[in-house]
């Protein structure tokens, strides 16, 4: 195995057990680590670093491209082994450290970590940890099921320790498609006008001299949740696609639409299924992550091309794809995450970005990372990077939670992650409303009614029109812009208690 894993002579002997690559790490160290949404990340080796953590203190700060499988982040957390961490995770256990400010959280856009490093913004790395599924005979590397930041990680950090995950076949070979800009202020165009456009390499270079480890797994990633569509969900699903249609009769877009990007979680993989019995074909993807619900529309022929950074999928989408891989080949790639998030190919292209809110209030600012405007949920992600830059932006979120205690759409945002300059269209299960080309009073009353929960209705219509009564371009009356929070927070409910 080492012999086929392993094709350039002179690294055989790097090959070690998980105890000596832990050794490596010392306290206060900066650590870039593969991995993409729970796909391609580090097996073994992070995992023993929280054993060691347990022992002594080390603490250092993890770079990723976005959250890591099999509780990684959370056994760091818990063992004490992190400083700091960005930009992106969804861990419990990390996230209540964060929230009690015991873990530093840098929650970044994610087309801008690689950027930040390449401009020394950011701290050295130290050592890199990459999974791949081989190493080729030029000493470059062959990666698993995301790209993430591993080609940026891999070119400047110190040191690089390799995890060889056996349980990726090396057919994985020729999926990956690895471009690095220039550094400023040499950088040319990224010749990307398409999404099936592959500019760059199959493979990372490096320079072997810096691969200090390499050790062996046989892993799977750790299985997306999969929710089934709800009714919630389904209602969602339905406004976008009957928006859609709409806009095909209006003649704004075509039968083919424009390439799609779906954030991660149940209401992204529902609305792209409703494309699955709708009459749109031909169908391209230029997003971050590629779910079940792409596989999914490429065996219904939806579907002809898939980009992004990562695939991350569920156990049984998973064995699917990679035991039919010439099924998907020329149909999928995987591109680093500065590429597959880049502003200008994102406007280039004409994305239409659909991302999920945890709530937006009646002028279309959204919040999509704090809870009560303090708490950290998971990150921003890469809802920026395509928000402010597609050609639609669409932002879901369910009108009302827990019985209707809670609702989603409110005089003003706890916390702003995306202005209501960056979108066009919010869609709850109530309803859709499209913005564009509305003033601030026209965008609130759109909104309040298409979108609200009936419940909600008559209390934010009041609020709107005692705002507006006492003027403004944005009407608010600040002595209540946060009630409903602050009701619900002594309450338990955002309903008025008679």
């Amino acid at each position: 195995m080492t012999v086929e894993r392993i094709k350039l002579e002179r690294l055989k002997d790097k090959v070690m057990t998980v105890q000596e690559a832990v050794d490596f790490f010392e306290n206060d160290m900066v650590v870039g680590a593969s991995g993409f949404t729970k796909a391609g990340d580090s097996k073994v080796v992070l995992e023993a670093l929280a054993e060691r953590a347990k022992k002594e203190d080390i603490k250092i700060t993890l770079m990723t491209g976005a959250s890591l499988g099999h509780d990684t982040d959370g056994k760091l957390a818990a063992a004490g082994a992190l400083k700091k961490r960005m930009p992106f995770q969804v861990d419990r256990t990390l996230r209540n450290k964060i929230n009690a400010g015991e873990v530093l959280f840098i929650d970044q856009h994610l087309s801008e970590s690689a950027e930040l490093l390449h401009n020394k913004n950011l701290p050295a790395v130290d050592i890199a940890v990459i999974e791949v599924a081989y190493i080729d005979r030029d000493g470059s590397l062959v990666l698993t099921t995301s790209v993430g930041n591993s080609a940026t990680f891999a070119e400047l950090a110190e040191k690089i320790i390799i995890e060889i995950n056996t349980a990726i076949p090396m057919e994985v070979y020729g999926l990956h498609d690895i471009y690095k800009p220039e550094n400023y202020p040499h950088r040319n165009v990224i010749p990307i006008v398409a999404p099936w456009n592959k500019i760059g390499r199959k493979t990372i270079s490096v320079n072997p001299d810096k691969i200090v480890g390499i050790v062996f797994t046989d892993k799977k990633d750790s299985p997306a949740d999969i929710a089934e569509p709800d009714a919630k969900t389904t209602a969602i699903a339905a406004h976008i696609l009957n928006f859609f249609e709409n806009e095909v009769q209006l003649g704004h877009l075509t039968d083919r639409l424009q390439p799609l990007q779906a954030g991660i979680g149940k209401v992204a993989n529902a609305v792209l299924m409703g494309f699955k019995n709708s009459n749109f074909y031909d169908l391209t993807m230029f997003s971050e992550v590629l779910q079940d619900s792409t596989f999914d529309l490429i065996d219904a022929g939806k579907l002809s091309f898939a980009s992004a950074s990562s695939i991350t999928v569920s156990e049984e989408c998973y064995e699917r794809v990679f035991n039919n891989l010439q099924r998907y080949r020329d149909k999928i790639v995987l591109r680093p995450q500065n590429i597959s998030n880049t502003p200008g190919l994102i406007r280039r292209l004409g994305v239409i970005a659909i991302n999920t809110a945890i709530e937006f209030d009646i002028y279309g600012n959204v919040n999509s990372t704090h809870i009560a405007g303090s708490k950290i949920m998971n990150g921003i992600g890469g809802s920026g990077d395509f928000a402010r830059n597609a050609y639609l932006s669409i932002f879901v979120t369910q009108a009302a939670s827990k019985n209707n205690t809670i609702s989603h759409v409110l005089p003003m945002v706890s916390h702003v992650d995306h202005t209501e300059h960056d979108v066009d269209v919010l869609v709850t299960d109530i309803g859709l409303a499209d913005l564009r080309g509305l003033a601030p009073r026209e965008r609130a009353q759109k909104i309040i009614e298409n979108c609200v929960h009936p419940d909600f209705r008559t209390e934010l219509q009041s609020y709107f029109d005692r705002a507006c009564d006492r003027g403004g371009h944005t009407p608010h009356l600040l002595e209540e812009a946060f009630s409903w929070h602050l009701r619900l927070a002594e309450t338990g409910t955002m309903k008025k208690l008679t």
